[in-house]
């Protein structure tokens, strides 16, 4: 299953279609929504940086013979530093088999968290985004936190730059501050909570119940979806995901023509015309659940393809589609892969403890300020669980 998935993986790259993206559309003109510009020197940077990454050289594809011998040299060296890796599910299927062949974690970005906190190995392997493996250091301040490459960022972190998102915080102080995992730890530190998708409409339902306003970064598509769903007062930051904003409601449309009796999945940052045609909006692991409790024999799924690696594991006899990702005319319908999730391979990680640039550090200071809003996102997660606060 592994070398099926993989295939899929491979001959989809996002550089085909993520050369173009802009971040803030011009659809924004026709959203009736509160914002918080970004400053036109960030968004160049940001362009810059996925440009960089996109024009760069990927590493050569592994035959079987080189992808077993890597394999074999990662497991023997996390036995040897007495480490685990926590692998984020938009990884690619290398990633994601070996997390789980070597007891470690492949999940969403909250049970990321939680598994790197209460596992007993002194070091983590974070195959994620840069905020991941901040988050893991946070928590487990104790632990050795290293990353296949430090360079691996996100398109929201990036596009909420804690000077500028402080300055907004200060301008609005009757607003409680909730910001999306997607952040960096100095964002987190001004929070008064960190969500992440699974929870989003929880927190949001939950503070508007107690009456307070709130200010939402940095994902603009889902503290739209937020807002629309629970009824909170809600202002946001103007961010979004490179990935899911690029998803066409008019593709999806087109598909669902093709595949009549597919359900549509759909993550809650995708714009809101591509959630208006979900059968099913919810984070990652609620897109897996999902797929494995509907009846539908086919899904159009609109979030990263490094989940189909999971979504074939919970329903093996179900055929996933990739939601398209550009217009009519375009070169590439399909190939939503965060390009710098695809920074985590096995060449990268075979040399993991080795290389002196990529252990995650976060001042102590700095990391016990995000603590707190941390610490609430994982009470209040608890709390839905033990059913101590009603889940949505």
């Amino acid at each position: 299953m592994v070398d099926r998935v993989k295939t899929f993986f491979l001959n989809t790259p996002a550089s085909q279609c993520l050369t173009e993206f802009v971040l803030v559309s011009a659809a924004l003109d026709t959203i009736s929504m509160p914002v918080m510009s970004i400053a036109e020197n960030k968004l160049v940077k940001i362009r810059e940086q996925v440009q960089h990454h996109l024009n760069g050289s990927a590493p050569a594809e592994l035959t079987e013979v080189e992808r077993v011998a890597l394999e074999g040299r990662i497991k023997e060296s996390l036995i040897r530093e007495n480490a685990v890796i926590v692998a984020h599910y938009y990884t690619s299927p290398d990633i994601q088999a070996l997390a789980e062949a070597t007891g470690g974690c492949v999940s969403d970005s909250l049970e990321m968290a939680r598994f790197g906190r209460d596992h007993p190995a002194t070091t983590l392997i974070v195959a994620g985004v840069r905020f991941m493996g901040e988050t893991a250091k946070i928590l487990t301040p104790d632990k050795r936190v290293l990353m296949p490459d430090l360079e691996a960022t996100c398109s929201l972190d990036l596009g909420c730059p804690v000077e500028e998102f402080s300055q907004f915080c200060d301008a609005h102080p009757d607003r409680e501050v909730v910001v999306y995992a997607n952040t960096s730890a100095a964002v987190k530190a001004r929070a008064d909570w960190v969500v992440t998708s699974s929870i989003a409409l929880d927190v949001a339902e939950h503070l508007a119940d107690e009456g307070k306003k709130i200010i939402w970064a940095p994902d603009r598509h889902l503290g739209d979806y937020v807002k629309r769903e629970t009824g909170a007062d809600i202002l946001m930051w103007n961010g979004a995901c490179i990935v899911h904003e690029e998803f066409k409601a008019r593709g999806i449309a087109d598909l669902k023509q093709v595949y009549p009796d597919a359900a549509v999945l759909v993550h809650p940052e995708s714009p809101a015309p591509v959630i208006e045609l979900a059968d099913r909006v919810g984070s990652t692991t609620q897109i897996i659940k999902a797929a494995r409790e509907m009846k539908n024999p086919q899904f159009i799924v609109a979030t990263d393809q490094g989940i189909f690696f999971k979504l074939q594991q919970a329903a093996p006899d179900k055929q996933f589609i990739i939601a398209p990702t550009a217009g009519e005319g375009a070169t590439c319908r399909s190939c939503a892969n965060c390009p710098w999730m695809a920074m985590n391979d096995l060449q990268r990680l075979v040399s993991v403890f080795e290389r002196p640039d990529n252990e995650i550090e976060v001042d102590p200071t700095l990391g016990q300020a995000a603590m707190k809003p941390l610490d609430r996102m994982l009470a209040f997660a608890a709390s839905l669980n033990n059913g101590v606060v009603a889940s949505r």
